[in-house]
């Protein structure tokens, strides 16, 4: 008897690896949050800055309210509890009705870092939650500053909050006073007058006071608790409502106090995805020989990884983590990840040892943990960092008298 020919139709398929052409790129340039404090600043006079954002007029006193962790998807979700912020969504980017990105990786310290100096993470040089210090060879936390590195040599870029100041438009930022002497503070949006202020609404008070104390004001104010309880409890918990219902009550308070002539802007860093606690969405690299194989640091966060290799075993790093995560991340060397346009259109050379030799990016609802080296991180219900519409795009809702 004949047996029958076994043909590769008859196996299962192997996953395909993600093309990198489907990672939906940041709109650096024209609508990305680096653009927008250079629109802004354009719009006060404020020399050697353009209008980015197409759709934004101008206003001669402006308020950015960044609300950390306020994804645009969370706010079109959550109308109930977030009614005033749903009732501007069509004022959002001009009111086009549309977003912004944050940037690549969203994640705080890169986007503040970009809504501060107006610059993409390739130019300022924030490219992730830790990376590599070319200088030491050890990761570098850029939103803890660990281990200390001097900030004006790691972020040489001047703010534009620093440039508006110099040109006499009445600057402010008011924030939590823990955050007045952080190196992250400096780098990324010093410049003018810090306020420290304790509660939430007393923030949006003062920062209302500062509109008013000039014919030409450029103020932030900064929220960051919806943030902390979505990675604690997760963007599906009671408690993340709590707090958005929150930050919903200060906008509306904030947008009641604005003086003539003004515009308010709330926007966020980035938004989150909630990541199950089962063992195929949360890949443990701590427990995977295999990715492991060639690497000698591991840099980033869950659903944004710089892979810094063994020298000489880039190329089998890449091609091993491109087999084994591919069909869930956009897997990409350095040079792939630059040439995407992931970090933004030029790399400074002094950026370029921070980029990992491999970038992996989430796709899915799925994180690359590590659970000896980042317990707490690794616990997270909540996390962001990659290029999703979830994670990536972030409101600009706008308020004007």
């Amino acid at each position: 008897m004949v047996q029958p020919t076994t043909t590769a139709s008859a196996w299962p398929d192997e996953p395909v690896p993600l093309s990198l052409d489907t990672a939906p790129v940041p709109a650096y340039g024209s609508g990305s949050l680096a653009d927008l404090l250079p629109t802004l600043a354009a719009g006060l006079g404020v020399p050697g800055f353009e209008a980015r954002i197409a759709e934004l007029a101008p206003a001669d006193r402006v308020c950015v309210f960044l609300i950390d962790g306020l994804g645009w998807e969370q706010v079109k979700a959550h109308p109930a509890e977030a009614p005033f912020l749903a009732s501007l969504l069509d004022s959002s980017r001009g009111g086009t009705g549309r977003p912004l990105t944050s940037g690549f990786p969203a994640t705080t310290a890169t986007s503040l870092a970009s809504v501060g100096t107006g610059l993409p993470p390739g130019s300022h040089g924030l490219t992730g939650y830790t990376v590599r210090d070319p200088d030491t060879g050890e990761l570098m936390n850029q939103l803890r500053w660990r281990p200390w590195t001097a900030p004006h040599v790691w972020q040489p870029y001047p703010t534009v909050f620093q440039l508006a100041d110099a040109a006499g438009v009445h600057t402010a930022q008011v924030s939590s006073p823990a955050f007045q002497d952080t190196p992250l503070t400096k780098v990324a949006l010093s410049g003018g007058t810090f306020h420290g202020r304790l509660s939430g609404e007393e923030r949006m008070d003062f920062a209302a006071r500062q509109l008013a104390a000039a014919d030409r004001s450029l103020v932030y104010t900064y929220y960051s608790e919806v943030d902390g309880a979505g990675h604690r409890f997760g963007v599906d918990s009671d408690a993340w409502r709590g707090q958005l219902m929150h930050a919903d009550q200060l906008v509306q308070r904030l947008a009641e106090q604005l003086p003539a002539r003004s515009a308010l802007y709330v926007t966020a860093d980035h938004g989150m995805v909630d990541i199950p606690f089962d063992e195929e969405s949360r890949i443990d690299f701590d427990e995977d020989w295999e990715l492991r194989a060639g690497v000698a640091l591991l840099g980033g966060e869950g659903r944004a990884r710089h892979v810094y290799a063994v020298p000489g075993a880039e190329a089998d790093v890449l091609a091993v983590w491109r087999e084994v995560l591919g069909d869930r991340f956009w897997v990409a060397g350095r040079d792939e990840a630059i040439d995407a346009g992931w970090f933004g259109p030029r790399i400074d050379e002094r950026v370029l040892g921070r980029i990992g030799d491999v970038v992996a990016a989430a796709h899915d609802d799925v994180a690359l943990t590590a659970s000896l080296a980042e317990p707490h991180e690794s616990a997270m219900a909540g996390m962001h960092g990659s290029m999703t519409p979830a994670e990536q795009l972030v409101p600009l809702l706008e308020v004007r008298t």
